[in-house]
């Protein structure tokens, strides 16, 4: 039987998915009737999501497309943090949408503090941009799952690199 089990608490985008889904965005917009002719587009810049559109009516038709063909990819919407719309050059507006990679530190200090007050025997670790939990029992760590699942953190959480030391 095995001595310490381990997992990763992390955050973290298939960007080749996300680059999809911009793909896919990209060709439905030049097809809609409602937004043919306008400057309508979507680009990625290293990891932030850039909207552009004529009007705001327009702009959010663009970010309802791009979450709908995120989500059909399996990218978590969570993962994205809307910067507010601002007007850009030929009276078009912008809306910038960081893409979040890892884990913050006070989300990781949050979470480190919510598996403390469970006063399950388990041990947690803060890594760089995850959360390195150990415990002898796989029912305590489950049970740490589970109760981050129910949490609403505002970012989405995957738990990786289970290992059975």
């Amino acid at each position: 039987m095995a001595g310490e089990n381990s997992f990763d608490i992390a955050c973290k985008l298939d960007m080749q998915e996300v680059a999809n889904a911009l793909n896919q965005t990209t060709k439905e917009i030049q097809q809609r009737y409602d937004l043919k002719g306008s400057h309508c587009q979507v680009t990625l810049e290293n990891t932030e999501i850039v909207a552009l559109a004529d009007d705001d009516m327009k702009l959010r038709a663009v970010i309802d497309i791009l979450q709908s063909r995120l989500h059909r990819r399996g990218v978590p919407l969570k993962a994205l943090s809307y910067g507010k719309v601002e007007p850009a050059a030929g009276g078009i507006l912008r809306q910038r949408i960081a893409l979040q990679q890892g884990i913050p530190m006070e989300k990781a200090r949050e979470i480190v503090k919510l598996i403390k007050e469970t006063k399950l025997k388990v041990q947690a670790q803060i890594q760089e941009d995850q959360v390195r939990l150990f415990g002898k029992s796989r029912d305590d760590l489950q049970a740490v799952i589970a109760m981050l699942r129910e949490q609403d953190l505002g970012i989405a959480l995957q738990f990786i690199n289970y290992r059975s030391i």
